[in-house]
This record gives C-alpha cells, structure tokens and sequence, in this order.
C-alpha cells in the first residue's frame, strides 16, 4: 500500500476518479487542475455485487500502474442513492446494490484514500470547480438522460440532503395522476424532461396521429414501439418538424421545473448535463423561455442563469477525483 501523502501536499498530486454507469466502469487520473492525464475502463457486470468491484478495482490498477507516481486517492461516483455519508448504495437502478456498504467493501481492495458517492453529485462538483458554474455561489444541477439526477453545491460544499439523496430532481411530482414511474409514483418530472420522456411522447403521437409522425415511423420500420430518443433528436437534427416540436415540449417542462426549483433553493446558475444536453440550444432556448415566464415573482427579482454542461461525459470521473482529494486535505478520507 502507498503511503498517504500529508494534506499540505495533496492540492499538487493527481489523484483518480471513476465513474460507473450501467454500461460501463469509467476511470481516469485526474491532475489538480481537472486536466485528465490518462483513461481506462471495463464493462459493468451490473448483475454481480463482486464483479463490478473487481472491475473498479482492475481500472484503479491499470491507472495507478501506469501513472507510477504517487495518487491522493480514488473518488468513485455512481448511479444510485447513497447514505449521507457515502458509505452505503441504499439503492442503484442498474446494479446490483441494495444497502450495500460499497465504501468499506472498495476500501478494503484499494487500500487507498476513497470518496464514494452519487454520480450527479461528482458531476455538479466537477462544474462548480472547474466548468460551467465556476465562480458561483449557489449552484444546481441537473443532469437529463433517460432520468433526470443532479446536485447542489451551496458556498463551496456539496449538499448530500439529510439523508444522502438531495438532487433527486426527476422525481418532483408536476402532474397528478400523471404517466407512471419507476420510482412508483405518477406524474414525476423525469416522465416528462428526459430522454425517456422524448421517445414516450413521440411513440404516443405516432399511434394516434401517424401521419404527423410519417418520417419518425419511416425511420423504424414503421413500428412506433421502436421510437426513442435518440430517433427523435436525429430526426430534429433533419429538420422534422414534429420532431423539433417534440424537443421544444421536452425544453418547456425543462423550464417549468427550473422554475419550481428556483422558488425554493434561489440558484445562481443551472447547469444542464447528460446526454440529453448534447442537443444544447434546441432544448436550452425554450427551457430558459419556459423559466421566464414561469419564474414566482417575475419582473421583480432575477432568475437563475441556465447554462450548459462545460465537462460532458468526464464530469463525474472528474468531480470524483477533486472530492476525494478535498476529503483528504480535510482528513474525512
């Protein structure tokens, strides 16, 4: 086992970060700066508690063997609901976790200084500190994929919630009796922001209306069941234009969640990540339109600024890496 370096040196060495999805075990060493000096990955065996932490393990090996110089430590961020104190995955949608005490459990195979946590919690660190929320205060984000996730950081912390799952957007309720989601409940705002909610709504359209969504069902054989997402964006992307409406509606729930949001918490900036931000302005434009005209007490106070994500898909690994060696400097690692 590498000696710990002392917190006074830990601001100036790299240290790694990883990111698991369901796909995939993403690592990289990190330098102090948020520079990614070197990659490396494996599959996730998202089936198997045990075979998803050999793949940490096996890509914290590689990383640190090829480095050859001394690490702070590892961050690992994962989809999934943590404890507040990042010790144990109350839950994770694609992985085997189920009260899981991951951090002892890597601990003890890494034998390094670790952080552990939510994976959209590294991700709003990693803009805070090195992105698009630079600078900023009072910073949310969210991160819109096939759910919604993302973070809080308020005057240089990451809040974690009183019991670890804070920035759990996607499960705000903003229709009664809305669509049925995962999480159980009916009407959750991931239902209708997301990817997810993308190819839902277009694969409605498509049954009922299939003439306006001729080119939508030209692209998948004709069966709407095959509609997705990502179909829907590359047809905008073309010019279709329900599909550019169908992203327009996607951006307008975006903006009226932003616009609860900002009722309570107050931000000064709202950082839009995950795959879905990719299609940057077509979401964007009507999102901040949509907070506009939504915001409480409009035309007497400002609004947050609503940006997007400056790190992409890296943020995690990246955001991981920085925590853990803040946990370190303040002896928590």
């Amino acid at each position: 086992m590498t000696a710990a370096p002392a917190p006074a040196d830990v601001t100036r060495l790299p240290a790694i970060g990883i990111d698991i999805g369901g796909t995939k075990v993403a690592g990289g060493v990190v330098a102090p700066d948020g520079t990614i000096l070197d990659t490396a990955r494996r599959a996730t065996p998202g089936k198997s508690v045990s075979a998803t932490e050999d793949a940490i393990a096996a890509v914290v090996d590689e990383l640190a063997d090829r480095h050859g110089g001394p690490l702070v430590g590892v961050g690992v961020g994962a989809a999934g609901w943590f404890d507040r104190t990042g010790d144990t995955v109350l839950f994770s949608p694609h992985l085997a976790w189920r009260n899981q005490p991951l951090r002892k459990e890597l601990a003890d195979r890494l034998q390094r200084p670790l952080w552990v946590g939510n994976d959209a919690d590294a991700a709003a660190w990693a803009e805070y500190r090195y992105g698009a929320a630079r600078g900023s205060d009072l910073v949310v984000m969210i991160t819109l994929g096939t759910g919604i996730g993302g973070g809080i950081v308020i005057d240089g912390r990451l809040q974690r919630g009183a019991h670890g799952v804070a920035g759990e957007w996607g499960h705000m309720r903003v229709v009664p009796d809305g669509r049925l989601c995962a999480c159980g409940n009916r009407g959750c705002w991931e239902q209708y922001a997301s990817g997810n909610a993308l190819g839902t709504t277009a694969r409605e359209v498509a049954v009922s209306s299939p003439a306006a969504a001729a080119d939508l069902l030209d692209r998948v054989g004709g069966d709407p069941d095959r509609i997705t997402g990502e179909v829907v964006a590359q047809a905008a992307a073309d010019g279709d234009p329900l599909a550019i409406e169908l992203l327009c509606e996607v951006g307008t729930w975006l903006g009226q969640g932003i616009a609860d949001m900002a009722a309570i918490l107050d931000p000064d900036v709202v950082v839009i990540g995950g795959g879905v931000s990719v299609l940057g302005e077509t979401i964007l434009a009507p999102a901040r339109d949509r907070l506009e005209r939504a915001l409480p007490g409009r035309g007497f106070r400002p609004g947050p600024r609503v940006v997007g994500a400056e790190l992409s898909s890296q943020a995690g690994l990246v955001g991981a890496a920085d925590l853990v060696r803040r946990a370190v400097a303040e002896g928590e690692a």
